[in-house]
C-alpha cells in the first residue's frame, strides 16, 4: 500500500511509502493507475535528461555561431551583452586550459607521462 495525494480532478499529485501531511488516501501497489503513474513519471524524467544533454550541446553550437559571426563581421564582440562575453570568456579559457593538459596524457589516457 502506498499514501497518495489527488488534485480536484482525482488525478494523482505525489506519491509516497509513508503517510504524509497533505496525502488524501492510500492506493495498492498494484494498482494499475500506480503503475501507469510512475512510468509517466519515469518518462517525463527521461525527456528532461534528454533536454537537458541537448541544451549542453547547444551551448556549444552557440558559441561557434558567435565565433563565426564575430570572425566574419557580422557582429562585434563587444556588441554582446558584458554577462555573455564573460561566460564565453570563461569557457574559452577553460577548453584552452583542458586542451593543454591533454598534452600531458600519453597514449594510454590513465597514465601521464
Amino acid at each position: 500500500m502506498v499514501y497518495v495525494q489527488r488534485d480536484a480532478d482525482g488525478r494523482l499529485l505525489r506519491v509516497e511509502h509513508d503517510p504524509f501531511e497533505d496525502m488524501t488516501e492510500t492506493l495498492a501497489v498494484e494498482s494499475e493507475e500506480l503503475h501507469k503513474w510512475i512510468a509517466t513519471q519515469e518518462e517525463v524524467r527521461e525527456r528532461l535528461a534528454s533536454l537537458k544533454d541537448s541544451d549542453l550541446e547547444l551551448v556549444r553550437v552557440l558559441e561557434d555561431v558567435v565565433t563565426a559571426l564575430v570572425t566574419k563581421g557580422v557582429i562585434r564582440y563587444t556588441d554582446l551583452p558584458e554577462a555573455a562575453r564573460r561566460k564565453l570568456d570563461q569557457r574559452a579559457v577553460t577548453r584552452a586550459e583542458i586542451e593543454g593538459l591533454s598534452g600531458l596524457l600519453g597514449d594510454d589516457d590513465n597514465h601521464l607521462i
